[in-house]
């Protein structure tokens, strides 16, 4: 890709990064205009903090959540402005979208906007601007709990054997924490592999010695995880306990969560 690159492309790659427009175009330029292959580049040369979450935060919209025993169901729904997320006639929209789910018991999204496609066209002619029904969770199970902030975070999560109020208190963190595994087991092998490789490229351009390299990835590692798997985070209500200790407390397991936060999936 030649120098004059699009300057929408390195607006948007400085928004999800925070980093320097320079270091953006640079990014740019030797992935051939790929977003995601220039993130990753700028993670390798250091130029991102791993633990900044990259994600685009002017998608506007709603999420809403509904709840009945051993079901939660929870969807977002997206538009370009705050103006249109508090104008009662999406608000109404969205309502009527969440209770079709619930009640007729229709869980795969495809159906959901086909269904509603002609209310969608409607709500583009009135505003001016696009509507899109963009995700659906449901989660079943026998206990299951949500937490709903401010309409632009969402989170439902299920267990076993636990007090509702801690139930509670665990949604409200995945929502501020947000966990992306339950346990260590479950990340790919290849996620915690390519973060090596990545904390390694780091390293080979730093003027650390190499004799320290093994101690110090193992300790970013550690750190990786503890940011990215629940049960090793520090509980945002008792910060000297992880997540997993309070669980242990209550002979509790966390078995499944889902979270949104509006526009992370855009």
């Amino acid at each position: 890709m030649n120098n004059n690159l699009n300057i929408n492309l390195i607006k948007e790659l400085r928004n999800k990064t925070n980093a320097k427009i320079i270091d953006c175009k640079k990014a740019l330029i030797k992935s051939n205009g790929d977003i995601q292959k220039a993130i990753y580049i700028m993670r390798k040369e250091g130029l991102i903090n791993i633990y900044k979450k990259l994600t685009n935060k002017t998608i506007n919209g709603l999420i809403l959540i509904k709840l009945k025993k051993k079901l939660g169901i929870m969807i977002e729904i997206n538009c370009e402005t705050d103006f249109v997320s508090k104008n009662n006639l999406f608000i109404k929209f969205c309502k009527k979208v969440i209770n079709t789910i619930f009640e007729k018991n229709i869980y795969d999204i495809n159906i959901i906007k086909k269904k509603f496609k002609k209310n969608v066209e409607r709500l583009i002619y009135t505003f001016g601007e696009n509507i899109r029904i963009n995700r659906l969770g449901v989660l079943k199970d026998d206990y299951v709990d949500f937490y709903l902030h401010d309409k632009r975070i969402g989170v439902l999560v299920s267990s076993y054997n636990i007090p509702k109020l801690i139930l509670k208190n665990i949604a409200m963190h995945i929502a501020a924490s947000k966990p992306e595994y339950i346990n260590i087991k479950d990340i790919p092998l290849n996620v915690i592999n390519n973060e090596k490789k990545i904390q390694l490229e780091i390293l080979n351009k730093s003027k650390k010695n190499k004799i320290f390299f093994e101690k110090i990835i193992k300790g970013r590692i550690k750190k990786f995880i503890s940011n990215i798997v629940l049960l090793e985070q520090d509980f945002i209500f008792e910060t000297s306990k992880k997540v997993k200790e309070i669980l242990k407390d209550y002979n509790s397991v966390i078995k499944n969560f889902i979270r949104f936060e509006l526009g992370d999936s855009i």
